[in-house]
């Protein structure tokens, strides 16, 4: 579990994932009500959100969370989604002409973070997915100076995608975790996988023992 230099240092941890559908909404939530019940006030920001069509489905359900556990968290929608499209692909690719503007993110996020303890940004499916043509998702955790909760799958070829991100990750010099979602391939993930990441790694952690 994070220790509490890693949250505290920026206010804020970004959840990422080895690529879409991996389960960062989810945790997400176990992130805020993990803080929650620390007695921190918390706080959600989801920079860019695609497959909108009234409103951001995962952003306005987190935001209902967030302010059930924060009622100090006042913030509107738009705040804490404030790229919204409705083709669901990529940012950079849904937009259209829209311009994904780095610096109206960092506005937004400092803002959010000025009304709770720690903020939960969530992103948009894996690191390499690209905002701008020279802007990825791995650049924004980058700006926003946050350390990385990389969210990896439990299924068959987690190994590489678990690998390759901690090496993207890597290569930016960003702090991470990372932690298992086992939620796909779960009765064969200790046969499969598990055998070579406890070689690798020192220490796994499950996302559903938060």
């Amino acid at each position: 579990m994070l220790k509490e230099k890693d949250y505290y240092k920026n206010k804020s941890l970004f959840i990422t994932a080895t690529n879409t559908d991996v389960g960062k909404t989810y945790a997400s939530e176990k992130f805020l009500r993990y803080f929650a019940k620390q007695g921190l006030r918390v706080g959600y920001f989801k920079p860019c959100e695609t497959g909108v069509i009234d409103l951001p489905l995962d952003g306005n359900k987190m935001l209902k969370i967030t302010k059930e556990l924060n009622p100090d968290f006042t913030a509107h929608i738009n705040d804490v989604v404030p790229y919204q499209f409705k083709l669901p692909a990529a940012p950079y690719v849904s937009k259209g002409n829209t311009y994904i503007d780095i610096e109206v993110l960092k506005e937004k996020k400092e803002y959010l973070q000025s009304l709770c303890d720690v903020l939960i940004i969530e992103g948009a499916g894996g690191l390499m997915v690209p905002l701008e043509k020279n802007l990825f998702i791995i650049d924004l955790i980058k700006e926003f100076q946050t350390q990385a909760i990389l969210i990896t799958p439990s299924k068959l070829g987690s190994i590489n995608d678990t690998l390759l991100s901690i090496e993207a990750l890597k290569n930016r010099n960003i702090d991470y975790e990372f932690y298992i979602n086992l939620y796909e391939d779960k009765d064969s993930f200790e046969e499969v996988s598990l055998p070579f990441l406890e070689e690798y790694f020192d220490k796994l952690n499950y996302l559903h023992n938060i």
